[in-house]
């Protein structure tokens, strides 16, 4: 996916940077060379003699090596990279990159590149909040910098919300998004994620427990592998993924309209909590209790079934339709019956009681159900499900596999 692709990373300061480490083990997996640049303040969190290990590479830590600066090796690394990956942007190194200040090594080489920037901002929820800021980030879009999160979690401070650095393998896809060289280039790929919500006025709805994180993990790992993707969703707890087309939906009848409008598509991937129920008629202002003597009459209607709508197009059908399947009870024989009914070609099973933690969760425990037959796969976090997806996507669309 990454092979002979050489990404700079710039280490920033913060507690965050021990997942650096990681991400330089799971770039170099994926075959790319990765040269680390470690600020001052990185140096506090983590070893130049770990990153370079790692890395297998040397680590460029001052501006002023004479050795290094001989052959003006700030322009040298700013220009020989593929990528220049940021990880963690902390609020400062990221205020320095937006007015263009350049005074340590890790400032100049960004000030100097020609290259596309990626940036994985990790801090404390107040300063991510913090107006100042917000100005630096839109800054920064407005330059063409592209960013990975951050991802709500707990922070080292005892806080909660956003300011977490994204996980190292949300960082890779988005990597592998930004350098747009993998199997499913030139591919167009539709996903569907979150839950519908279905008015009964104007403050209640019906909805399922969804927050939408496979369907994201999954749309941006089939944007690491190189696609173009139509990402339809629902009102998601999670932020959609960047480097893909985001359609925002709230209904069924919404999402459908969507889709419909998104085609053709080489495979589409329906994710989604559809609601299978909709209000015939939501009432325009808030059912007041007791208003009209007794409980409310609500008529229910059935909703549009996507999956199933797609699946049996004759004219511009995509050519790999997939469906999910959430079930508590009888998992796998519902999941078989779906196939069949909904006229899909894989099905993707999973079991969300909710002793299994895995609506809403961060895992998920799946089986892959094709006319071939059923294959379990182990519980791991979604965002591997989703990259393990992805690739058997790309085998199926480039002949690989039936």
């Amino acid at each position: 996916m990454l092979s002979g692709k050489r990404i700079t990373l710039i280490i920033g300061g913060g507690i965050a940077a021990f997942k650096s480490l990681d991400l330089i083990r799971r770039l170099r997996e994926r075959g790319a060379n990765v040269t680390p640049v470690l600020t001052r303040a990185a140096e506090e969190f983590v070893t130049p003699l770990s990153a370079s290990a790692l890395a297998a590479e040397k680590v460029y830590r001052d501006l002023f090596d004479l050795n290094d600066e001989h052959e003006m090796g700030h322009i040298e690394l700013s220009r020989a990279s593929d990528l220049i990956v940021v990880a963690p942007a902390t609020a400062d190194l990221m205020a320095r990159m937006a007015a263009g200040l350049a005074n340590d090594l890790a400032s100049t080489l960004l000030l100097a590149t020609d290259k596309r920037v990626l940036v994985a901002p990790a801090m404390n929820l107040r300063m991510w909040e913090h107006p100042a800021t917000q100005r630096t980030i839109e800054t920064l879009k407005s330059d063409g910098v592209l960013f990975v999160g951050p991802n709500d979690g707990d922070m080292a401070c005892g806080e909660y919300g956003p300011g977490r650095m994204a996980e190292p393998l949300e960082i890779v896809a988005a990597v592998s998004a930004a350098i747009a060289d993998g199997p499913l280039r030139g591919k167009h790929v539709l996903v569907t994620s979150g839950p519908t919500h279905e008015p009964i006025d104007p403050v209640r709805y019906i909805a399922n427990r969804s927050s939408g994180a496979q369907g994201t993990a999954i749309a941006r790992a089939l944007a690491a592998l190189g696609a173009q993707v139509t990402f339809v969703t629902g009102p998601a707890d999670v932020e959609p993924p960047a480097g893909v087309a985001v359609v925002p939906v709230e209904t069924a009848q919404e999402m459908l309209g969507a889709v419909q409008a998104a085609l053709p598509a080489d495979a589409a991937i329906f994710a989604a909590a559809v609601a299978d129920w909709r209000v015939v008629s939501a009432s325009d202002s808030k059912i007041k209790k007791g208003a009209r003597g007794g409980l409310p009459s609500i008529e229910l209607a059935e909703n549009p079934d996507i999956l199933a709508t797609v699946a049996a197009m004759k004219n511009g059908r995509p050519g790999l339709v997939i469906g999910f399947a959430a079930e508590t009870d009888d998992v796998l024989e519902n999941a078989r019956a779906k196939l069949q009914r909904k006229g899909c070609d894989w099905i993707v099973a999973n079991d969300v009681s909710p002793e299994t933690g895995i609506m809403g969760g961060g895992e998920n425990a799946v089986t892959l159900i094709t006319d071939d037959g059923a294959e379990d796969w182990p519980r791991m976090g979604k965002d591997r499900v989703a990259m393990r997806l992805a690739e058997r996507v790309a085998r199926a669309l480039n002949g690989d596999e039936g």
